[in-house]
């Protein structure tokens, strides 16, 4: 491998390189961009990674930040769905990103219904035999199992007292974007160019237009990979999407009593869909999800919940908390628009009830992938790979992925021995001593993020703005107020990190 480091002057490099013929050029820096690119790359493959605005600026920064396997697909009666989530489980808390990703207990307190906790015992069970059938499911999570009203008021305290509940465990993702960035990273290790604020226009034929910093460049690639989400039907007008809304509430974590466990509750009326109040180590607790079709045009700027879902979310997790919570403990919110793919016998506007599948479509030399889901990145993108190796004629080379840690990641024992606080070892595993003497001074008082962490952005992993340090290399974003006591010091970061010589 190369240097994983997307500094300044590997932007240069890249920026200077623009124009050459590539074997893939990928459109779209999410996780499923991100994904292809080093799929490709480390497939041997030339590849140019752009996107518009920066890493993981869409659909993939929004999610509830859990890698699941794919209980409530199974509600659905989509084995396959749900047994593809558990294995892709299995190799990022084994493999690929086991410094990103750990256990966490998911609770169904009885007090929100007995036949609910029970419908909930016979998924856990389920759940347990899927990922005991995949490779490396088996002991990687604890066994479902009831709980009693101690376990619950130990993990739950906000809860209501005196009932138990079912307990099943699922991979919780310490943060989305950062996952993102380092797909992106160990992909430019293996050689391939990730250019941020660069839109490809147009594709004519094998041509790409690229418009970056001011100026167009037109770039010939064997194939071009469409993974701009959302907003794919630019490229590709042969795609029907439904998007769809999926919405959080951001709350603190005292307001809850600084739960340990993911409070799930479900939707009333729903055995399928659950609300879930998620703990997280910045100290706060994310309350989600919705689902929410989105008539019109796909807006460029990021979507807001609606009053409805603020309600929707906040009498859902009420109804079993023993002092309710209301709009005054609301600190953030935020909200992602799924890229859902319309199948022909879909019902209008039942987005909750539309697959989680992808879809891979070609038209000339444009892939396009689209829909799935987080957890199962790796797979759509080594299926798109293939695909794109059957349209370069290159023959087959199989994908590595499954076998190839990201950059950071080391097995849980080598994890356990990194020097440097534990917060960042869970963000930046074997790179956490590196961040942390960089400063360890926070951005905001009470809060856990660090000047170091801002500094580290921009030396090794192309933050470019304000906007990519607050809201996506960190995340004190998500509270706008702490945003704002953030900004000043984060621009000053930033134009002392982009004032320095290379090596100073």
């Amino acid at each position: 491998m190369i240097g994983t480091r997307l500094d300044p002057a590997r932007r240069a490099r890249d920026l200077d390189r623009l124009g050459r013929a590539v074997d893939v050029l990928v459109v779209g820096g999410g996780v499923t961009g991100a994904g292809v690119a080093l799929d490709a790359a480390s497939r041997g493959l030339s590849v140019l990674l752009c996107e518009r605005t920066d890493l993981a600026a869409g659909t993939s920064r929004w999610s509830s930040k859990l890698v699941h396997g794919g209980l409530r697909y199974l509600a659905h009666g989509e084995v396959g769905l749900a047994r593809e989530s558990a294995r892709e489980r299995a190799v990022l808390m084994g493999v690929t990103a086991p410094h990103l990703v750990a256990p966490l207990p998911f609770c169904v307190p009885a007090v929100g219904g007995t036949d609910v906790a029970a419908v909930a015992g016979v998924g856990g069970v389920l759940g347990d035999a899927l990922r005991a059938s995949v490779r490396g499911g088996r002991g990687s999570l604890p066994r479902a199992r009831r709980v009693g009203a101690d376990q619950v008021a130990a993990w739950l305290p906000a809860v209501r007292p005196g009932r138990g509940g079912v307990a099943f465990w699922d991979g919780q993702l310490v943060d989305d974007a950062r996952l993102v960035v380092a797909l992106a990273r160990t992909a430019a290790g293996y050689g391939a160019s990730v250019l941020t604020g660069a839109s490809v226009l147009g594709v004519d034929g094998r041509t790409a237009v690229v418009e970056v910093e001011g100026r167009r460049v037109e770039v010939e690639a064997g194939v071009v990979v469409n993974a701009a989400g959302v907003w794919s039907a630019g490229l590709d007008d042969g795609v029907s999407l439904v998007p769809s809304r999926g919405s959080h509430l951001v709350v603190r974590a005292e307001r809850l009593g600084h739960p340990t466990a993911a409070l799930t509750v479900p939707l009333p009326g729903s055995r399928s869909r659950y609300v879930f109040a998620l703990p997280q180590d910045t100290g706060l607790v994310f309350l989600g999800i919705t689902d929410e079709p989105v008539e019109g045009p796909v807006p460029d700027e990021d979507p807001q919940p609606s009053a409805a879902e603020v309600e929707q979310l906040l009498g859902t997790v009420n109804r079993v908390l023993a002092d309710p919570l209301t709009t005054d403990d609301v600190v953030g919110a935020y909200a992602g628009l799924r890229p859902l793919v319309l199948p022909s016998d879909a019902v209008a506007g039942a987005t909750a009830d539309l697959s989680r599948t992808h879809l891979l479509h070609r038209s000339g030399s444009v892939l396009t992938v689209v829909g799935g889901k987080l957890t199962t990145y790796r797979a759509m993108a080594e299926e798109t790979v293939d695909a794109a190796l059957d349209v370069l004629g290159r023959g087959a080379r199989r994908s590595v992925t499954a076998r190839l840690p990201l950059v950071g990641a080391a097995p849980r024992r080598v994890l356990d021995g990194v020097d440097a606080p534990a917060r960042l070892v869970a963000r930046y595993g074997t790179e956490a001593p590196a961040v942390h003497a960089l400063g360890g001074e926070p951005l905001v008082a009470g809060r856990p993020e660090t000047v170091g962490e801002l500094r580290f952005a921009v030396r090794a992993e192309g933050a470019r703005t304000v906007a990519d340090l607050l809201d996506r290399r960190t995340r004190v974003g998500l509270v706008p107020a702490d945003r704002e006591a953030a900004a000043a010091r984060a621009q000053e970061t930033l134009a002392d990190e982009l004032s320095r010589r290379p090596g100073r």
